[in-house]
């Protein structure tokens, strides 16, 4: 039986520590921290199997639920508890220095960049078989991860600290798209390929909203371009995959040689049909989540303020529609992009729900108490 989730469950802490259950978040992130192997952890802990690590944002993801824990906790003293044999600062450690010098799973640091090379299908995009989402090269959350993890480690080892300025730098100079006015999803490139010879895809979706989150990018009006771009992409409730929109750089998907999409124009507004020719090649492109919608309402008042706090509160609570059928009460993993936006998937997901709570809480002004 699957019990564990790495990267779902590391998202899904993020709400647990914000409605205050810090006990048991501590013990999770202990427990994820001691599997930690050459820079990896597991995506998936089935029983005693810890076998699969074909991530490359679960690890990162441990120092965002770290530091969400040391701001909730008042304190650092969990850097210093032991996770087996180690301590947990030690195995944050330990994830930098791999992800700099080479993971035994292919992900590793662009020296002249930067910038962190993560394969195919090791994001929270990772349909496989076919690759339905294709985002091998730099995935531009990955590095927005990378810079927050290289940020908070520097405050106590500056050795980081210069890593981290030339990746924010990076991800300005490479990822921004003029012509777009907001940052590209991915820089697409193989195994060994510098970020400097990449070619930015152009399709528009909504994993550049952590960069306005997690105070990557600083400029202002970058931030407010970012969430305007992403503003298309949200329904009641859920933000879709991929913008209804022509691209430049084609996005083909193919089965068995076959192919599925229309790569110039490869929006896929519904989720239903054969898996693997069908819904498999929907799921991140148009389908809409649950999970990553917050974040935009997070950025909107993050960036505007006080002013924007109505709006924001506004758009959140329009998960109210959702919420209100299918398993109600609960929020569901997945919508149509398309109208009716008929609910999909899993029909009640942590992370849809402690990702609602988490924004919930910071829009309601309860973190200012």
């Amino acid at each position: 039986m699957v019990f564990g989730l790495g990267r779902d469950t590391l998202i899904a802490l993020r709400g647990m520590i914000s409605a205050g259950f810090l006990t048991e978040s501590r013990d999770i992130i202990l427990q994820f921290a001691s599997f930690e192997e050459n820079g990896t952890i597991p995506n998936v802990i089935r029983g005693g199997d810890v076998s699969n690590r074909e991530t490359s944002d679960a690890p990162l993801w441990l120092f965002i639920a770290v530091e969400d824990y040391i701001a909730a906790k008042g304190d650092d003293k969990i850097l210093r508890e032991k996770c087996g044999e180690r301590n947990l600062m030690q195995v944050l450690d330990s994830i930098l220095s791999h992800y700099r010098d080479g993971t035994s799973n292919g992900i590793k640091t662009d020296e002249e960049s930067g910038l962190v090379f993560s394969p195919a299908h090791y994001t929270w995009m990772d349909t496989n078989y076919p690759a339905g989402t294709p985002r091998e090269g730099y995935p531009i959350e990955i590095q927005v991860f990378w810079a927050s993890a290289l940020r908070f480690m520097s405050r106590y080892a500056s050795q980081w600290k210069v890593l981290f300025e030339k990746v924010t730098t990076s991800i300005e100079k490479y990822f921004w798209l003029e012509d777009k006015n907001c940052l590209a999803d991915c820089l697409h490139a193989g195994p060994g390929q510098k970020a400097s010879d990449s070619v930015a895809g152009d399709a528009i979706r909504p994993n550049q909203l952590f960069a306005v989150t997690l105070d990557i990018l600083i400029e202002k009006d970058k931030k407010i371009a970012v969430i305007n771009a992403c503003e298309q992409l949200l329904i009641p409730g859920a933000i879709r995959t991929l913008a209804d929109e022509e691209v430049k750089m084609l996005l083909p998907i193919y089965r068995d040689g076959m192919l599925l999409n229309d790569p110039k124009r490869p929006y896929w507004g519904r989720y239903e049909g054969d898996e693997d020719t069908r819904r498999k090649a929907a799921y991140h492109n148009g389908t809409a989540w649950t999970w990553p919608f917050p974040s935009y309402c997070e950025a909107l008042y993050k960036v505007c303020g006080v002013s924007a706090r109505e709006r924001a509160l506004s758009l959140l609570l329009s998960a109210k529609t959702i919420v209100e059928k299918g398993c109600i009460g609960q929020i569901p993993e997945i919508l149509d992009g398309d109208s009716p936006h008929q609910l999909r998937g899993c029909g009640a997901q942590a992370w849809g729900v402690t990702e609602f709570y988490r924004v919930y809480h910071i829009l309601s002004g309860k973190d200012e108490s």
